[in-house]
């Protein structure tokens, strides 16, 4: 995986790590430079030799409007015109990614996504949809969870090739890391009513990465990780104010999904049949509301299994390989 910018221990405010420079229209201008990487269509590329890359990728701009964008990784293995054993043509299956950032920073491209999602689709076998979302505080939420619905909704038209071609649309998953996390989970509440609209895409599960979830009362994972060196409890104060809609507090459904509507929520993903796997550990400030989520979802009938590693700390399988291959074990077994 590749490197990242280590988060200072909070000695200022937060908003001085990210850098965000408010303008008069309520935009913000963000100097956060934030490692990138672009797409590679490309089976090959040129050097001195020439190497084949295990996962080729593009960018396909679905909403310009809002600037919506999914960028596609497809194993390079699909493409091989050699028939399987039985004859037949195995499609693999589909997980469309949201990246996380707090709904405030990165991007489809970011290299630490970008990598997660190319090394992904190699070690578990699918063809990857990673989807890029309008960001607060310009487009408070729900504005993402609406851009995962439409990404959903765009992928099942079927008019993307690769997707079409090389992806079992009917063995669908949807997987989110930190606040892509919390987008999977309301941007399936937001469907469950009409699957059948979705058809021939039918999401069979939900992969949580380290959820993003919030709350006004401090958990203990919080109190003992205030100064967190990666996530401190100021980051996700921070992200919350500037993501949430106006006026609300950390209470609101979108930050705490187990205050006051969690039995309504399981009841929905209950009906609908699908599956979670949570995925964690008790070094993350989140560890808390994470098992908490988990308990709520059992309590209330929903199938989830729940992944937590001793130690480590928020998103680590982004900076580890060795924690992200034991993660794509885990997804490939749920996916399977």
């Amino acid at each position: 995986m590749s490197d990242f910018p280590a988060i200072p221990k909070p000695t200022v405010n937060f908003n001085d790590y990210l850098k965000m420079v408010n303008n008069p229209d309520g935009s913000v201008t963000r100097l956060l430079n934030l490692p990138s990487t672009a797409a590679s269509p490309d089976h090959t590329t040129t050097t001195t030799t020439t190497t084949h890359l295990p996962v080729i990728s593009k960018d396909i701009i679905i909403n310009p409007d809002k600037n919506i964008w999914v960028r596609i990784f497809l194993p390079r293995e699909a493409q091989d015109p050699s028939p399987s054993p039985s004859g037949a043509t195995r499609k693999l299956p589909l997980i469309v990614y949201f990246h996380g950032g707090g709904f405030v920073i990165c991007t489809a491209a970011t290299t630490v996504f970008h990598d997660l999602c190319a090394c992904m689709a190699a070690e578990v076998g699918a063809v990857v949809v990673s989807v890029d979302y309008r960001q607060a505080p310009e487009h408070r939420l729900p504005a993402a969870y609406e851009d995962g619905v439409e990404a959903l909704e765009w992928i099942s038209t079927g008019g993307e090739a690769w997707v079409s071609e090389y992806a079992d649309v009917s063995r669908c998953f949807l997987m989110g890391s930190s606040a892509g996390a919390n987008l999977v989970y309301f941007a399936g509440l937001r469907v469950a009513d009409s699957v059948a609209d979705l058809e021939p895409l039918k999401i069979r599960g939900m992969i949580l990465h380290h959820p993003f979830f919030g709350g006004t009362q401090r958990s203990g994972s919080e109190v003992r990780l205030e100064y967190d060196g990666v996530l401190p409890l100021c980051a996700t104060d921070t992200m919350w104010e500037l993501a949430l809609p106006k006026g609300v507090d950390r209470d609101h459904e979108y930050s705490n999904p187990m205050a006051r509507k969690g039995s309504e929520h399981c009841s929905k993903i209950r009906e609908v049949g699908w599956k979670f796997l949570v995925i964690g550990c008790d070094g993350d400030l989140l560890y808390d509301r994470q098992v908490e989520f988990v308990d709520t979802l059992k309590r209330n009938g929903v199938e989830v299994l729940g992944e937590f590693e001793k130690g480590g700390y928020h998103v680590i399988e982004l900076f580890e390989s060795s924690k992200a291959k034991a993660m794509f074990s885990f997804v490939k077994k749920f996916t399977a």
